[in-house]
């Protein structure tokens, strides 16, 4: 920082100021009071002694008084004496000129001084020998001598005055030159005692600013500043226990925050996305991937929630909505948060639904559909075997049909309820896996020839890639083999001809990764959530034949659970499937 700008300058400024003001006035006023107390100090010495010539010429009016005269007078002061208008005496002896009877005449006050009985003291400029004006004091007193009037003037020059006016006002200056020495040296001694400290607590402060809160201030006296140093050492410690109280709570918040099942959303009053926490997160992934804006993600939020967040904003009062993302139904709840009185922008609370709802429908479906699944194998048992019984058939030909029929129709409700059951006890846990080490590549090609007839039957592109190093891996080769035949049956049923069917299948360090993708009619978006739930068909009709029981993936999510893996499915409707079948290495093959 600039000398000039700081603290020490400023005051030493006021000081140098104060001190230069009080010495001028000072000053000013001495030299008044001199030049008014030299004056009337020669007024009265010079009535004086022409008071005293007056009475000597009275009393000695010869040689004698004039000598007398003489001795009274020194070399600084002149006179003349006029006994009668024809006896005038000059003692010029003084380095004024001479002052002329001429002069005096002329001058209204001297000239009245014969006929007054009082003094007459004039001021004027007059004449040195160097022919110089100066200023001159002219003291007239009355003479009476014989009967005549007289006067004596006594003139003398006022230079002495002047010259101890000027040894004073020298005197003066060398004295303020000295004081304002002085004056900055104790300014400078004294601002340096309070000015370090200020220094010391600027630094101080600034380390604070930049969160070193455990920076203290010296204590270097007892007085005000020492008192300012402990209230800043004070408000140090108060602001890092506040700030660790804030980062706690911060912290609290975020810990919160990301355990939360709902998503949090914070907005300002511009709509602008402040704060989200994971679950938020997934449903802007969800929504942006919807809209095919991956590469923009949380550049704005959706339209349904701008809407909401608006209404909430106006009206000040709590929103609610509802929508469907990618299968997934979510709950919107839009608060306003209030800045004492004024609206500073909304909080949005985001709950997936999408179990609650999965949870109504299937309540709502679970006896529709096993109603349903039941009702057509029982009413052609029932219908065929009341013909048999009422002769209806009459050739052994027909008969033996109506029972192979009824044979049929019991094989799939017993198929039915087997799945159900097998449903039941993997959802229960009560599944057996029967381990063994299988070499992958010869397992999986075993399993895809029993469909690339299918697939050529139906004029659809079969394909298989299995990386060289997929290697061996401990498994139940039974229910894998259920697994990939119910995926891959499902995806050549609902892919048309000149489509594609992929079975792709890698490894790495942490599992094997398998991947079955069609170019078939896709999933509805509404129903992806419940494709492994039991007796999902994405054939709405439900008929016999190919449509099959609706549990097949409900079997493979749990047999995939069973060894520990995960199973998801990607689709857009009338673009394809794709399933993702992940299965963890276990710890001992790692």
């Amino acid at each position: 920082m600039k000398f000039w700008r700081s603290v020490v300058f400023k005051l030493w400024i006021t000081f140098l100021l104060l001190v230069s003001v009080v010495l001028t006035i000072l000053t000013i006023m001495l030299l008044e009071y001199f030049e008014q107390y030299y004056t009337e100090q020669t007024e009265t010495e010079l009535t004086n002694t022409a008071t005293k010539i007056s009475e000597i010429m009275k009393e000695h009016n010869n040689q004698t008084g004039l000598e007398i005269v003489g001795e009274l007078l020194d070399h600084s002061t002149g006179a003349i004496i006029i006994s009668s208008p024809d006896q005038i005496y000059y003692y010029p002896e003084s380095r004024l000129q001479e002052l002329s009877v001429s002069y005096i005449e002329e001058n209204e006050a001297l000239q009245n001084v014969a006929s007054s009985n009082e003094p007459t003291v004039v001021m004027t400029r007059w004449k040195n020998k160097d022919n110089i004006p100066e200023q001159i004091a002219i003291v007239g007193s009355p003479l009476h001598v014989n009967g005549n009037d007289g006067a004596v003037f006594i003139y003398q020059s006022l230079q002495s005055m002047n010259e101890s006016k000027q040894s004073t006002a020298k005197f003066i200056v060398l004295a303020a030159v000295i004081a304002i020495i002085l004056t900055t040296i104790f300014a400078f001694f004294l601002l340096t005692r309070i000015t370090a400290p200020l220094r010391k607590m600027r630094e101080a402060a600034f380390e604070v600013s930049q969160g070193n809160f455990s920076t203290k201030v010296p204590i270097m006296a007892q007085d005000e500043i020492g008192e300012l140093s402990i209230a800043f050492n004070e408000m140090a410690r108060r602001l890092h226990f506040n700030m660790n109280a804030l980062s706690q709570e911060k912290e609290q918040l975020d810990n919160i925050l990301s355990g939360m099942a709902d998503g949090v959303l914070t907005l300002n009053r511009n709509g602008s996305l402040l704060l989200t926490n994971p679950p938020a997160e997934k449903f802007l992934q969800h929504w942006y991937y919807e809209k095919g804006e991956l590469s923009d993600m949380h550049a704005q939020i959706p339209n349904e929630l701008k809407k909401l967040f608006q209404l909430a904003v106006h009206t000040g009062n709590e929103q609610i909505d509802e929508i469907t993302l990618q299968g997934r139904n979510w709950v919107m709840i839009v608060s306003p948060l209030y800045n004492k009185k004024d609206i500073r922008g909304a909080i949005v609370v985001i709950r997936d639904m999408t179990e609650e709802r999965k949870l109504d429908k299937l309540r709502i479906d679970f006896i529709a559909n096993i109603s349903h699944e039941l009702r057509t194998p029982i009413s052609m048992l029932q219908g065929y075997s009341e013909a048999i019984v009422d002769n209806i058939a009459e050739s052994e030909e027909e008969k033996r049909e109506m029972a192979r029929i009824i044979y049929d129709e019991s094989l799939r409700m017993g198929r039915l309820v087997n799945e159900f059951l097998d449903l039941a006890r993997m959802e229960t846990g009560y599944l057996e896996l029967r381990k063994e080490q299988v070499d992958l590549n010869s397992f999986i090609n075993r399993v895809a020839r029993k469909f690339k007839t299918i697939a050529k039957e139906k004029e659809i592109v079969f394909t298989v890639f299995i990386s060289e190093d997929i290697g061996e891996y401990e498994l139940d080769p039974d229910r894998i083999e259920q697994v990939l035949t119910n995926i891959m049956d499902n995806s050549l049923r609902h892919t048309p001809s000149e489509g594609t069917v992929s079975l792709r299948a890698r490894s790495d360090d942490y599992g094997v990764y398998i991947e079955v993708e069609d170019t078939g009619a896709g999933i509805p978006e509404e129903d992806l959530p419940y494709v492994f739930e039991r007796f999902y068909k994405a054939d709405k009709a439900r008929t016999r034949g190919n449509a099959g029981t609706g549990l097949g993936l409900a079997i493979v999510k749990n047999i995939i659970d069973a060894h520990g893996g995960d199973i998801s499915v990607y689709s857009k409707y009338g673009r394809g499937t794709t399933f993702f079948i992940f299965l963890p290495r276990n710890k001992e093959e790692n």
